[in-house]
């Protein structure tokens, strides 16, 4: 995939806003409803209240419910080019990883001290089906968005390294930028990105036509019916 440089007032707008507002823009520059690359389900999220995690995706999967099957020598030479692949790519970017024993998974990958190694590394955060846990000593500015909590690492090790993954129904492939937050996680596709910035303005404009009145004294339900009209002749 070719290089994508984000442009530095829409990165921060994009870590400023919540991911439906931006599931919301990217159906505004499709012109329909029906964007559908999003996850599914409820997550759980490390630090909710965050900003968001936007990233360019480094992908990967682990699994920790049994032990692994190969010598060790291999599975430790690979822990270590998982490393170095989430040294890898353009900035900003963000640890995007399948445990493939979903929904059995038992294995923290990230906790304590993965997330300082990958905090160290430059990534924005983390996008897991699998497991999170040392939630009150993990370090601050390094959200993680996760299939569930618990206290066990298992036998986790590293399967595969840069290959799409699966993630509560979101295949997203190295590289691809995602944006999450408490209420799930999406991909923003390559071509939607120089026209996200006014997207997500027109979003709040339309939605404000419904909450300005809606949120005034005085509101009723004739007020409503005109700003639904408005409102309607506005919103994607």
């Amino acid at each position: 995939m070719a290089e994508i440089v984000i442009p530095n007032d829409l990165l921060s707008l994009l870590r400023s806003v919540d991911t439906p507002t931006v599931c919301n823009a990217i159906e505004v520059v499709d012109g329909k409803r029906g964007f559908n690359r999003f996850t599914r389900g409820t997550m759980k999220h490390s630090k909710p209240g965050d900003p968001a995690t936007v990233g360019f995706a480094r992908t990967a999967k682990i699994s920790g419910l049994a032990p692994p099957s190969e010598p060790v020598h291999v599975i430790r030479a690979r822990r270590m080019d998982y490393f170095r692949s989430m040294d890898g790519g353009s900035s900003p970017k963000a640890a995007v990883i399948e445990d493939i024993d979903y929904p059995n998974c038992i294995a923290g990958w990230w906790g304590e001290v993965h997330v300082a190694v990958h905090k160290g590394l430059g990534l924005a955060g983390a996008l897991t089906n699998g497991v999170m846990r040392d939630l009150d000593v993990i370090d601050e500015g390094f959200p993680i968005l996760a299939g569930s909590i618990g206290p066990s690492h298992g036998f986790v090790h590293v399967v595969e390294i840069g290959t799409p993954v699966n993630i509560m129904g979101l295949v997203v492939a190295q590289d691809e930028l995602i944006h999450a937050d408490r209420h799930g996680a999406l991909v923003i596709p390559k071509e939607v990105i120089p026209h996200l910035k006014k997207a997500i303005e027109t979003v709040f404009s339309s939605e404000a036509i419904i909450l300005e009145p809606a949120r005034a004294p005085g509101f009723n339900i004739e007020k409503l019916e005109e700003a639904w009209g408005k409102f309607e002749a506005e919103r994607t």
